[in-house]
Formats: C-alpha cells, sequence, structure tokens
C-alpha cells in the first residue's frame, strides 16, 4: 500500500462545490442533470465542464479530454470534492497521463466504481491517497433510493470511527481480522495484473464486487488472482451484492459456493453482500485506505472502519 505516509483529503461540508468528471463511458444528459438536482438538495454545489457531454466512440470525448478535466478538477480551486458520472469503460486510458504530484498537492475526496475502480486503486496505491468506492452522478444520484446517505456523511465527514450500517453483508466464514480496507470492481482489478499500476493488496480488507458476470468468470476471475498472488497476505475478504451474476435461473449451485471454493480456505474471514458499487438501492460509500475491521460470525458480518478518511 506504499511506504509513504496516506493523505487524507480535507472532509465534505454542507454548501461544498462538488466537481462532476466522466473519466470512462459517455453520459447522458438527462441523467446528469437529475444526478446534480440530488447533490442541490442534500445542500452541495456541484458543477461540471461543458465538454463533459463529448462523445469519442462510447468514451466521454477523448482520453486527452477525460484527463485534463479529471486534472484541472484537483487543481480548481473552491471544488472540495470530485465525483465521477459513471463507470462503464475507458479509465485505463487516464492511468499512464495521471499527474500523482498534482493530486498530491490538492488532496481532495475522490468517489466513483465501476470502470473507475481502475482510478481508485491507483490513487491509493500510487498517490497515497484515501479514495472512495461509492456512489456516482448519474447513476446513484439519478435515482429514487440511489445512495446511502448516512455511510456517505460517515465517510466523507471525518467521522473518527464508525460502522457500516444495514450493509447487506453476511458471514460466508467465520473470523475476525484488521487491515486497510481495499479494492472495488473485481474486473477492473484483475484487469492491473502484469501492468505497471497492479493492485497492492497485502495487508488488506480486500473488497471485490461485480455484476452480469457469470459464475464461472467471477471463478477465473479469483483463480487469476489466486496464482498472481494477490491473495497473500489478505486479512478479511468481503464481497459486494454481485447483481445479476448467474449462469441461468435453475442453476444448482449458488455464487458463494463458488467463490468459497477459492477463498473458504485461506483462515481468514469472508463476507458477502454488502451493498456498494452496482447495487439495487442504497449505494453505500466505502474508504480505500483506512483501517478497518471485519468480524464474521456465523452468517452475521460487521465491518467498521476505525479511522477518519477525511481530515476535520
Amino acid at each position: 500500500m506504499g511506504s509513504v505516509s496516506r493523505v487524507r483529503p480535507p472532509a465534505l461540508r454542507p454548501g461544498d462545490t462538488i466537481g462532476i468528471i466522466a473519466p470512462a463511458s459517455a453520459i447522458k444528459e438527462d441523467a446528469l442533470v437529475k444526478g446534480c438536482e440530488t447533490l442541490t438538495r442534500m445542500g452541495y454545489k456541484p458543477i461540471y465542464e461543458n465538454s463533459i457531454l463529448e462523445h469519442d466512440l462510447y468514451f466521454a470525448g477523448t482520453a486527452e479530454r477525460r484527463l485534463k478535466e479529471l486534472h484541472s478538477m484537483f487543481q480548481r480551486p473552491g471544488v472540495h470534492a470530485i465525483l465521477c458520472a459513471r463507470g462503464g469503460y475507458g479509465a485505463n486510458y487516464l492511468v499512464d497521463g495521471l499527474d500523482l504530484a498534482l493530486i498530491r498537492k490538492h488532496p481532495k475526496i475522490f468517489i466513483g466504481y465501476s470502470d473507475n475502480t481502475t482510478l481508485l486503486t491507483l490513487l491509493a496505491d500510487e498517490a497515497n491517497l484515501t479514495v472512495f468506492h461509492g456512489p456516482m452522478a448519474t447513476k446513484d444520484f439519478a435515482e429514487e433510493d440511489g445512495v446511502d446517505v448516512a455511510s456517505w456523511e460517515s465517510a466523507l465527514t471525518a467521522a473518527a470511527s464508525w460502522e457500516v450500517k444495514n450493509s447487506g453483508a453476511k458471514g460466508l466464514v467465520a473470523g475476525d481480522a484488521e487491515g486497510i480496507f481495499y479494492g472495488g470492481c473485481l474486473p477492473m482489478m484483475t484487469a492491473t495484473l502484469g501492468t505497471r499500476h497492479e493492485i497492492q493488496t497485502e495487508g488488506t480488507i480486500l473488497f471485490l464486487e461485480d455484476v452480469g458476470s457469470k459464475p464461472y468468470q467471477i471463478d477465473r476471475m479469483l483463480i487469476q488472482l489466486q496464482q498472481g498472488g494477490k491473495f497473500e497476505g489478505v486479512r478479511g475478504i468481503v464481497f459486494g451484492e454481485m447483481n445479476d451474476c448467474i449462469q441461468h435461473p435453475q442453476q444448482t449451485y449458488t455464487l458463494e459456493e463458488v467463490v468459497l471454493r477459492i477463498v473458504g480456505n485461506l483462515g481468514i474471514p469472508v463476507a458477502y453482500g454488502l451493498r456498494s458499487g452496482h447495487v439495487t438501492r442504497s449505494n453505500i460509500t466505502l474508504p480505500i485506505g483506512v483501517a478497518a475491521s471485519l468480524v464474521v460470525t456465523g452468517d452475521q458480518a460487521k465491518l467498521e472502519f476505525l479511522e477518519p478518511a477525511t481530515t476535520a
């Protein structure tokens, strides 16, 4: 997780400005408007650059546009948090061009999930910035009951320590562990293996989530992480809701059985069903790069963050 001391961004306050960026797939204007209306109702000032609605193939404009937008929101005075509009595909085009010195110099809350996991893990590993796996502007903020407000506030307002309540997580393998919370969308994390920006999982409570992958594909990705040595030194594992990760409705096995074949004998606690990322409702905000505790007893799972993710 890097040897340089962890950089925590300043906490989010009522009335703060939130800069929205589209680092991956193209976005729809009506969804952006809806998301901004929700953010405004919550007491924030959402802003974005006009170029956010550009298209280039399936991307939100060229890689140059998207990278410039990201850097300018970090640099821009008065922007307190940076919120990804959506995932999709394309954040991997930005990784080699990221100005980590600039980002470290202007630490800000950075929130996203899905394809943006690529940016989250890189900023955690290489800029040593605390980042956030949580709701996005044209997705969750644009939907009724799309955002879990309690975790959003606890994660972003410098709560000293807090438990993730009503997370949907249940226990698969009993045990208790402490480690640095880390992770995101499973395919994005697997895609870093063999690149210059390979995920750094040692000493972590590892969070893995996905949507719409078949069980055998989840199996294959987990085996790839295992063969890449990425479960070595992991203290605990938490899976997301894993929506629509089925082969067919009549399959005779569960995804829980599939994942347990690979991670069930690591001697660490394993939980399943945490509602963050690709979810059916109330997307939970999770800080990445913060000390956390995972306690699994029977079918109960308790995740707690042991230190603030932002500075007061």
